[in-house]
This record gives C-alpha cells, sequence and structure tokens, in this order.
C-alpha cells in the first residue's frame, strides 16, 4: 500500500502527488467556505458573544491575545468557556491539512522555519481577507489575534505530523 504513493526514497509518487493535489485543492476550497462566507451562513451555536470582541463599524476585532484565558472570568458557564476553548482548537487544525499537503508536495516546505513562516502568512491573509469583507459585504466575520498564533501553531503540528510519517514511510519501504 506505502509504494501505491511513495517511491524507494520516500517521495510520493506521481500518483500520490495527483492525490495530494486533490486533497489540498479541495481542502483549500473548504478553507475558502469556512473562513469567507458571511457568519450568518453558518448556524448559530452559541447565545452569547465572545469577551473582549470589540466592533469598529462593521468590523469586529478580538486584539487579545490569549484572550479565552485572559477574559475568562467575563464567561458565564463553564459550557461557553469550552465552546470558546473548542474553536482555538479548530483553528489549531484550520490550515493542517493544507499545510501536510504542501510538506509532502514541496520539498522547499520541509523546513520548521519555513512552515511557520508561511503558515503564519495564510493565516494573516485569511485574517486581512476576513477585514476586507467586513468593510465590503458585512460578513460578520471577526478578526482575531489568536487566529495567527492557533493557525501557525497547527502548521507546525503538520510539519511534525510529516516528519512521523516519513519515519514510518521509510522503515516500511526498508
Amino acid at each position: 500500500m506505502i509504494q501505491r504513493f511513495f517511491t524507494s526514497t520516500g517521495e510520493l509518487n506521481p500518483w500520490g502527488q495527483r492525490v495530494t493535489k486533490i486533497v489540498a485543492r479541495v481542502y483549500a476550497l473548504a478553507i475558502v467556505l469556512m473562513c469567507f462566507l458571511p457568519q450568518s451562513v453558518y448556524p448559530n451555536l452559541k447565545d452569547f458573544t465572545t469577551p473582549g470582541i470589540i466592533q469598529i463599524g462593521r468590523v469586529f476585532f478580538l486584539p487579545t491575545p490569549f484572550n479565552t484565558l485572559v477574559h475568562a472570568n467575563h464567561i458565564e458557564t463553564i459550557g461557553d468557556f469550552f465552546l470558546i476553548l473548542a474553536q482555538n482548537v479548530t483553528n489549531v487544525f484550520l490550515l493542517y491539512p493544507l499545510v501536510l499537503c504542501l510538506v509532502f508536495l514541496f520539498p522547499s516546505w520541509r523546513n520548521w522555519k519555513r512552515v511557520l513562516r508561511n503558515t503564519f502568512y495564510m493565516s494573516l491573509g485569511i485574517e486581512f481577507t476576513q477585514l476586507i469583507l467586513d468593510l465590503l459585504i458585512d460578513a460578520g466575520r471577526v478578526v482575531e489575534v489568536d487566529d495567527l498564533w492557533t493557525n501557525s501553531l497547527g502548521g507546525l503540528l503538520a510539519y511534525w505530523t510529516y516528519l512521523m510519517a516519513m519515519k514510518f514511510v521509510q522503515k516500511k519501504i526498508e
């Protein structure tokens, strides 16, 4: 099964590259839908406002780093706290699948500093685009500082996963 996707050196073979590119494209489309559709499209899972949000006109900002911890005393129930915490955890894994595909596809990504930088820039691009969408169409998105570090952490986890996967693949190939 491993040989179906990898060469004897552990690189993706043409079939593995094709499948990984398809997965990356489909997931990139999913990111666009998750991050850029107006917030009103999604069901409202919570009846509260995340503490620390600042509204300037139509734009919502959450500028406080580690906001969930900093404003934990303003969260009314433990359930609300876990909903906010779960949102942070999902942000860790937002870019994870895409970054994992990119690391497998492009040798130039196979460096933790490059992964961290590129993932940070992708996250910054998402936040900036959400800001522009709020200004243009009132998308109801929230520009969050925490998204930058949580998405970047997800990129590093994807890189670590790649390293572990390569150890596994190389053992199976030998």
